[in-house]
């Protein structure tokens, strides 16, 4: 009779308990293929590497079952150069997110980090340019408090570009 009690609450508990669900990489083809598509996709316009950008850039964006993004929102952005490309790369990544069955909407936020490849032998007028970009950039930040809801933290996308000498 014991065993048989014993056996019960077993199962029942095993029943009642929810362990934490284990999600399949939101992007189709998992997370090294995301950093790859995000690596050719995000094309470094002329006007960054002129001003030598460099920083950071948090966005959240919303997919529907399809995979399609229906809204992107700029979380924080050192200067506003770094988000076009962004969000033009953002766009072609249509139809690649997986969200969680159970719902028709899911939120992501994603942080983006550009840089350059410093040249082996930086000159001044380099140096100069990298400084007086920021020194003058100016961030996009959030004034009011962000609630983040059921949204899911993607790895960083860092993104590297030659500058000419």
């Amino acid at each position: 009779m014991k065993k048989i009690i014993l056996f019960a609450v077993a199962i029942l508990s095993s029943v009642c308990s929810m362990a934490q669900t284990e999600l399949a990489f939101p992007f189709q083809g998992g997370a090294p293929v995301m950093t790859r598509f995000f690596k050719d996709s995000l094309q470094v316009s002329p006007e960054i590497i002129k001003k030598k950008a460099t920083g950071t850039a948090v966005f959240k964006f919303t997919a529907d079952e399809k995979g399609t993004i229906k809204k992107i929102i700029i979380y924080y952005a050192d200067d506003y150069i770094l988000t076009q490309p962004i969000i033009d790369a953002l766009k072609k990544s249509n139809h690649k997110w997986v969200i969680p069955d159970h719902e028709k909407f899911h939120d992501f936020i994603i942080p983006f980090s550009i840089s350059f490849n410093p040249p082996a032998m930086a000159s001044n007028a380099t140096i100069k340019e990298a400084y007086k970009y920021y020194s003058q950039r100016k961030p996009i930040i959030s004034y009011n408090q962000v609630p983040l809801e059921y949204a899911t933290l993607l790895p960083t996308v860092v993104v590297s570009y030659d500058v000419p000498e």
